[in-house]
């Protein structure tokens, strides 16, 4: 599924994110940017050790943050590792939703012109996947209106079921 922000491209993909050749893609980190497993741990491994190398030289962020590395073996030039909350550590929507916008602006601070994200933290760190589509589409919507250098950005989802979530919440979004 693709729609247009303000000439810009927002897409939605059931695939595997580390073989997305956007100009980064968003690592669903933890604060220790230590790269275990799932997501992280396939990054990683794609990767190559220059990655973890990279993040234990910067050695950490907040729970919202987000910080840049190489992208090693990956297509992708650049990761970008967002920390996104932890389900029921408190204020979760504000943290996932600063998740997304400093990754963003990350990627507009680095000259970057595509950035692929998972659904952060609906993994391991048991965010409900619909309220991260929710506050993942509208930030990412918002942010696209405004003035960014970014040209696309695409949610590269893991499954049909994470994909179909995904898709409603964005055709709501943009049916507005």
């Amino acid at each position: 599924m693709k729609v247009k922000i303000n000439n810009r491209v927002l897409e939605l993909l059931n695939g595997d994110l580390t073989e997305m050749d956007t100009d980064a893609i968003v690592n669903a980190a933890n604060a220790q940017l230590i790269l275990g497993g799932g997501v992280a741990g396939a990054i990683r491994k794609k990767g190559g050790p220059e990655i973890q190398a990279e993040c234990y030289k910067i050695g950490g962020t907040f729970v919202g943050g987000a910080v840049i590395t190489t992208g090693g073996n990956l297509k992708a030039k650049h990761v970008i590792h967002a920390v996104g909350p932890r389900m029921g550590e408190g204020d979760e929507d504000q943290k996932l939703k600063n998740a997304t916008l400093n990754s963003l602006k990350l990627a507009d601070e680095n000259h970057l012109k595509s950035i692929s994200f998972p659904a952060i933290s609906t993994g391991i760190f048991g965010f409900p996947i619909g309220r991260c589509a929710e506050i993942m589409l509208k930030t990412t919507i918002e942010y696209l209106k405004g003035h960014t250098g970014l040209e696309k950005v695409v949610f590269c989802l893991f499954g049909a079921d994470s994909y179909e979530v995904f898709s409603n919440q964005l055709e709501k979004e943009t049916s507005q």
